[in-house]
């Protein structure tokens, strides 16, 4: 495994700028000096006096590790105090005594020599520097060029205008660079519109995504995503999305034949309504007239095959119905009949049209209504349908000895339906499917009882009058279906006295 080259130019840069000796230290120790040469040589005045500006010179040659202002300033300071400390020393007599003329022009050749030779190499320094970094920089532009151009989109640096100032990268099929240097991002677009607009709203509002067929391939596709990099400049990225235009197209299509074919199925089911009814209506008519002797006697036997008719008839008739009904509003083609009704009305007249059914199944069917009325505003048989199918799904899960009760009561507005029963209960997973239609809880045996239907023929009920359907199960314990529909009328009479106003409850046997 080997080390990132990153990291070791990065721990090596660290290394070398540990080791480098610390500049305001080497302004002081610049400034001793020439403090010393200063007072060897006879004081300011002297030969080596020039060496006082010594600090002030290396501070403008010294690579700059923090502000140069800053370092400049504390050379001309350090180069100031030096001069100071050399004169208050001369003044003490402690400096030495001015050398010979000959001695004293050979230091003052030196002391010069040392300040040109100080300010010399640091240029020269300074200038090798400077190219070293402007080559580093030149390096790293030329490989970030070459990366840019190598990444397998086209990378295009734009005007806001859409005129383009840099590009990079590979364009896709049926775009053309030449033409796009010279006309813009919008001209190769066989629709304009859109991807001006996009350049507009990538410079104002720093992003936006077009797409458009280019002008000289229009079966191709091009994605472009705008991102605004400065004030003056818009970066854009073109891709080749033909597949992926083309595949989402392709959902498109299958979701639109999906549709059509099932609003055909729907329309085509809701059509066949006189035609499924009228055949079954005439057997179950018969059947009842066999059943009853209308015309005579008949054996026994043909009575209780008559019965077994009817009774399998109107089993069919209620299928039929589940199916017509979900077919309607899956077509949108059910209209609710609206009326101002007594909602406890339609609650017990499906009541009584169960009460044979759940007797015969071993089950108590309790209602439990307010003594006042209920007035509501919808649709009557809906309603009743409603109950219908909950206690007839209620009686599917309820073994023999159980309980179903329905509740129904309004609050502010909105009437409440509640059918709970003490049944075998709902598992989880069944209760994420039910509602939708066709689907089924329980084994076989209460599949084999409906269409899976009736759920979904309530929770649709309920919503097309703006209200919701709530199921809560537990295993082994029952089943709790609500309804809440916001359909509740105000009374018409104002309300009792507080002291009188206690809700009764009337059950329904």
């Amino acid at each position: 495994m080997t080390d990132d080259p990153t990291d070791q130019s990065a721990d090596v840069l660290e290394a070398r700028k540990s080791a480098r000796p610390d500049p305001f230290a080497l302004l002081c120790l610049s400034a001793l000096v020439a403090v010393t040469g200063t007072l060897l040589s006879g004081g300011v005045g002297g030969p080596l006096g020039v060496l006082c500006l010594a600090p002030l010179a290396i501070a403008l040659v010294m690579e700059a590790d923090r502000s140069r202002d800053r370092q400049t300033a504390a050379g001309a300071l350090l180069s100031i105090a030096a001069a100071a400390v050399a004169a208050l020393g001369q003044l003490l007599g402690v400096a030495l005594p001015p050398p010979s003329p000959p001695l004293a022009m050979a230091l003052g050749l030196l002391g010069m020599a040392v300040i040109v030779l100080t300010l010399g190499s640091g240029l020269l320094l300074s200038r090798r520097r400077r190219r070293a970094v402007e080559g580093r920089q030149d390096g790293e532009a030329q490989r970030l060029t070459r990366l840019l151009s190598g990444q397998p989109h086209l990378l295009v640096a734009l005007y806001p205008h859409g005129k383009v100032r840099a590009l990079y990268g590979r364009a896709p099929e049926g775009i053309d660079t030449d033409t796009l240097v010279r006309l813009g991002l919008p001209a190769l677009a066989a629709q304009r519109e859109p991807v001006a607009a996009a350049l507009k709203a990538a410079a104002t509002e720093g992003r936006a995504e077009v797409a458009f067929a280019p002008l000289s391939a229009q079966d191709r596709w091009v994605a472009v995503s705008l991102r605004r990099a400065e004030d003056d400049m818009v970066l854009a990225v073109l891709r080749d999305a033909t597949t992926d235009h083309a595949r989402q197209a392709a959902l498109e299509q299958a979701k639109t034949d999906a549709e059509t074919l099932a609003s055909g199925k729907s329309r085509f089911l809701a059509n066949m309504s006189h035609e499924l009814r009228t055949p079954l209506n005439a057997i179950m008519g018969f059947s009842d007239i066999m059943h009853s002797r209308l015309f005579g006697p008949m054996p026994d036997k043909y009575g209780e095959y008559s019965g077994l008719i009817h009774e399998a008839g109107s089993h069919l008739l209620d299928l039929i119905n589940d199916v017509l009904d979900m077919s309607k509003i899956e077509a949108d083609r059910f209209e609710l009949s609206r009326e101002p009704f007594d909602a406890r009305e339609a609650v017990s007249a499906a009541l009584r049209l169960m009460r044979l059914q759940a007797d015969g199944a071993g089950v108590q069917l309790r209602g439990m209504l307010p003594t006042q009325p209920l007035e509501i505003d919808a649709d009557r048989r809906a309603l009743k349908q409603i109950v219908l199918n909950l206690v007839s799904n209620a009686l599917k899960f309820t073994p023999k000895g159980g309980a179903i009760t329905v509740t129904a009561h309004g609050f502010e507005g909105v009437f409440e339906l509640v059918v709970a029963d003490t049944g075998v209960g709902i598992s989880v997973e069944d209760l994420e499917r039910l509602g939708r239609p066709y689907e089924q809880a329980g084994d076989s045996d209460r599949r084999a009882l409906g269409t899976g239907l009736g759920l979904s023929l309530v929770r649709s009920f309920a919503e097309l009058h703006g209200g919701e359907m709530a199921i809560e199960s537990t295993v082994g314990q029952g089943t709790t279906v609500t309804i809440r529909l916001p359909v509740l009328l105000p009374p018409v009479q104002p309300a009792e006295p507080a002291g009188d106003n206690v809700v009764a409850f009337n059950p329904v046997r």
